[in-house]
């Protein structure tokens, strides 16, 4: 399919921040990557996971901590993708393309593929974010409408009420179903799949296996199939829950939009300010959620500086902050969580009601 273009900015909003962004490096003499705070952060979440599954599988304790441990686990697992699969699928998590590239396949080992979110979220959603039929990330099949150029159903007029359950699926459904769907017909909706090469074809089977074997092969051997199946359905509800809800307040909330191109295939804004118009941050005061989330509740940084490692992104905020002021762009931000997620459910709310 031909993808719409983005018009160039007058005078060019994007050159303005490039510089200002820039300046901020070249003064305080980062690297644009991580550094130790996110190479011991990510020693501790794999620590801890790997911990919680020895513990789990090989140390089985009583059902009621076994519980409580799997809930845990859902929650290390998200904060792996958040904070090391994420940044190193960009190129952000270190200067060194092999580490980037473990980094980015931690995923692969947690059940999704690499090479499928590379194509679907750091190429597609980062270029043509909240854009109906080539955001992905709006497709929730028929279960859930996140943008007014949608489909409406009847079952929308209760969705308000029943995405949390929804959401909860992510994860099963990533790891069972769409990673396989994108293999097999070669799209990532209606845009056509990357072509693979032998070894992106080896991988993605060799890491399908894996994930197999560890996430179920082994445990069912090792405690059997019932306490397996409640801990694996404990594990995925949690991750699926807390993954599906940070990416939806980024974008899916009531002041971000879902700009359509015109008849000549032409976007109305140019990339960079597309991307403050349909992101949103939340919670950016908050340590702890910026820790666990990796930076995640500062998208409107992440869209536009996704080779920043999200170490950076409280300091270069306020450069983003100050030239959207200058230049009278909206920078679409909730102080509170609760605020954010009030806001989806809003939006969620307001698109049950119209056609």
């Amino acid at each position: 399919m031909q993808t719409p273009k983005f018009p160039k900015g007058k005078p060019p909003f994007s050159v303005v921040l490039k510089e200002r962004v820039g300046a901020y490096f070249a003064e305080t003499q980062q690297k644009i990557t991580g550094d130790h705070r996110l190479y011991w952060k990510a020693a501790i979440l794999v620590l801890a996971f790997v911990a919680l599954y020895v513990h789990l599988v090989f140390f089985t304790p009583a059902w009621y901590w076994a519980i409580l441990e799997c809930i845990v686990l859902g929650f290390a697992i998200s904060a792996i993708g958040f904070n090391i699969m994420h940044d190193g699928s960009h190129g952000s998590f270190s200067n060194r393309p092999w580490v980037n590239t473990a980094a980015a396949f931690t995923l692969s080992v947690l059940g999704g593929s690499a090479f499928m979110w590379n194509n679907k979220h750091c190429i597609i959603h980062h270029t043509y974010t909240n854009v109906h039929d080539l955001d992905d990330d709006l497709d929730a099949g028929i279960f859930l409408r996140l943008s007014e150029h949608q489909k409406k159903y009847k079952m929308h007029s209760f969705q308000h009420y029943y995405f949390w359950f929804m959401y909860m699926q992510l994860y099963l459904f990533w790891i069972l179903f769409s990673d396989y769907k994108k293999y097999f017909t070669r799209k990532i909706g209606d845009m056509p799949l990357k072509k693979m090469s032998v070894m992106d074809h080896i991988l993605f089977w060799k890491f399908k296996v894996i994930n197999l074997s560890l996430f179920a092969i082994i445990p069912i051997w090792m405690v059997g199939f019932t306490p397996w199946l409640i801990g694996f359905l404990v594990t995925t509800q949690i991750g699926g829950l807390v993954l599906s809800l940070v990416f939806q307040l980024a974008h899916t909330v009531e002041d971000t939009t879902f700009p359509l191109p015109d008849d000549a295939n032409k976007m109305e804004d140019e990339w960079v300010v597309h991307q403050l118009k349909t992101t949103a941050n939340f919670a950016t005061k908050s340590k702890i959620v910026c820790w666990f989330v990796g930076g995640l509740n500062f998208q409107v940084e992440h869209h536009l500086f996704p080779k920043i490692s999200h170490i950076h992104y409280p300091a270069i905020s306020k450069i983003i902050k100050q030239a959207c002021a200058e230049y009278g762009i909206v920078y679409n931000e909730y102080p509170r969580v609760y605020q954010a997620v009030a806001s989806h459910v809003s939006h969620l709310r307001h698109l049950a009601k119209i056609s």
